[in-house]
């Protein structure tokens, strides 16, 4: 990669990070300004479940959207312009406007998800060139996520200390200067799309999904990750319950910082790896790591040993990050490839709200058994990553019309003869 690639990389990273920082902080901001100004964290949650539910809806178009922009830069601008908006007017409705205004307004700012999530990953396409670099490059956007994990709640949680109000200005500024940023992004042009097959935007929706299905291994990897996220979406509620359970109300941050941290530090040690491991097995040994850590963590009574399995588990976890977004670059046609990354995030992020909510259920006496049955889930998730992976080919037989592009990105990518679902080295 020259000079000029690296520092395109460099201010993407700078570009994800802002973006993500808002994302991941705003989830506590809003539950500490719901509790600040109501008295109770209802309509907190209320709030993030309409944040997170329309991403299954919205990521394909979304990512429709974002692949037929003549314009990528005002396309993610304006996106990542909505989520800060949104943000802001979180700010000042919650406690304080009828609770279905901010409602809808919590579920237009999550329409907005998918570009700050999958929709910015793909952007690493159009930054650097296929190959080794761009594997990197999205190893040290893994890192990106993990910092921001880390990074999102501790700020909002600063801010907060001196108001909650302070804490969505933050986040929301957070977003805006990613809108800025992306701006000036220093983006190649995309293949030219073929117009006889995606003339209109519905067209554009069904390849999007249709894709996702037809590629053996963004099939295997999407149903996967979803699987995972239903455990990973309910995991700091069982965190706390966790704490509780054991007497020590204050661990459930000590458990979720250690989480984060193994992530980042599972991230970074991938980023400097050379050669890269093949992506296919990352993901396995995420999913299984994951759940093993998850699982001795819930059977050792101190609070230190059950941090140090959940520094495992997210470790892992990050590998498992890094994988996923290698796999959906390199087996997504590149027409196709932003509605991949949208949709993937979109199923995740839904899947999360999913956990969340069945997490709601939960007493602190049974947070060790709703912990274990968060690593039983990233097991089945890995299982079912191995079946879809390994079984027959059964696109032909859904008469799925081939995407505009049928090879995902030529030998750079590692593509090899064999159609959608050929073998790859590496991959």
């Amino acid at each position: 990669m020259d000079v000029q690639g690296r520092a395109g990389v460099r201010q993407y990273l700078v570009t994800a990070f802002c973006a993500r920082l808002a994302d991941e902080g705003v989830a506590l901001a809003v539950v500490t300004l719901a509790v600040h100004r109501t008295g109770g964290a209802a309509q907190g949650a209320f709030v993030l479940t309409a944040w997170m539910a329309p991403h299954v809806l919205a990521a394909p178009l979304a990512g429709a959207l974002a692949a037929r922009a003549r314009r990528p830069r005002l396309f993610h601008t304006s996106a990542l312009g909505g989520f800060a908006m949104a943000i802001a007017l979180l700010g000042f409705g919650v406690g304080r406007i009828p609770l279905p205004v901010v409602l809808a307004v919590a579920a237009v700012g999550g329409c907005c998800g998918p570009v700050v999530s999958g929709g910015m990953s793909s952007l690493v396409t159009r930054i650097c060139p296929a190959g080794s670099d761009q594997d990197r490059a999205y190893a040290w956007d893994a890192v990106v996520y993990s910092a921001a994990a880390i990074a999102g709640p501790g700020v909002a949680g600063l801010a907060a200390g001196l108001s909650p109000a302070a804490a969505m200005s933050v986040m929301s500024v957070a977003a805006a200067c990613a809108a800025a940023l992306v701006a000036v992004l220093p983006l190649h042009p995309e293949p030219a799309r073929d117009t006889s097959v995606a003339i209109r935007l519905r067209g554009d929706l069904a390849s999007g999904l249709a894709t996702v299905w037809r590629y053996r291994e963004l099939r295997a990897i999407t149903a996967a990750t979803s699987l995972a996220f239903v455990g990973i979406g309910g995991l700091t509620t069982i965190a706390v319950l966790l704490g509780e359970s054991r007497n020590h109300p204050e661990a459930g941050g000590l458990l979720m910082t250690a989480f984060a941290t193994g992530a980042l530090a599972g991230n970074v040690a991938i980023a400097r790896a050379r050669p890269a491991a093949p992506p296919h097995r990352l993901a396995v040994l995420g999913m299984l790591g994951t759940g093993i850590g998850l699982a001795a963590a819930a059977i050792v009574p101190l609070p230190l040993a059950a941090a140090a399995f959940f520094a495992i588990a997210g470790a892992c976890d990050g590998l498992l990050l890094t994988a996923t977004l290698r796999l959906r670059a390199h087996h997504a046609p590149p027409a196709m490839r932003t509605q991949v990354f949208t949709i993937g995030a979109g199923l995740k992020i839904s899947a999360a709200a999913v956990g969340s909510a069945l997490a709601g259920l939960a007493t602190p006496n049974s947070g060790p058994r709703y912990l274990i049955g968060i690593a039983v889930l990233q097991t089945a998730a890995a299982l079912s990553y191995l079946l879809i992976r390994r079984s027959p080919h059964r696109a032909a037989r859904l008469r799925i019309p081939a995407p505009p592009a049928d090879r995902p990105q030529g030998a750079a990518a590692g593509a090899q003869p064999g159609g959608a679902d050929g073998p790859r080295p590496g991959g």
